[in-house]
């Protein structure tokens, strides 16, 4: 599964009319076989020991790239931008619950903006939506009990 996941990344780059380097290839191996989010610099850190003169800023356009071509999503989780292989067979617009211990994702079957009116005055052109908790698995384990463990 996992190796299928990197070569879906490829295929994707390749039908974008990307360049397939051997860097590109790493990056989507890195982020199929990660068991959970991976951070720019994490991917960057698995990588600069194999490629001589590898710049962050490379790696992180690549990964902004991937994720413009809906192939890996990226997070916003304890102030930091995660990214993680996306849902190959969710190409519509979606949302997660994600849970702040093991790194679960629950989508939600619909969309929160359907039910949402901006102001005339103001024209929304996207948005992200997502829901930082705790996973029932979690919960049973003894995580995010007490009151109070989720920052607002």
């Amino acid at each position: 599964m996992k190796e299928r996941d990197a070569e879906l990344i490829v295929q994707s780059m390749t039908r974008h009319g990307l360049r397939i380097t051997e860097q590109r290839r790493t990056i989507a191996r890195l982020l199929a076989n990660a068991s959970g989010f991976l951070t720019a610099k994490e991917v960057f850190l698995g990588m600069v020991d194999k490629y001589n003169g590898l710049s962050f800023d490379t790696v992180y356009r690549n990964l902004k790239l991937l994720e413009e071509l809906g192939v890996i999503e990226q997070f916003q989780i304890e102030d930091s931008n995660k990214y993680r292989v996306g849902y190959f067979g969710h190409h519509r617009h979606h949302h997660h619950l994600i849970c702040l211990t093991c790194s679960r994702l629950i989508p939600l079957e619909y969309c929160p903006m359907d039910h949402f009116q901006a102001p005339d005055q103001f024209q929304i052109v996207k948005h992200k939506f997502e829901i930082y908790g705790y996973c029932d698995n979690c919960q049973r384990h003894g995580v995010g009990e007490a009151a109070g463990t989720m920052p607002a």
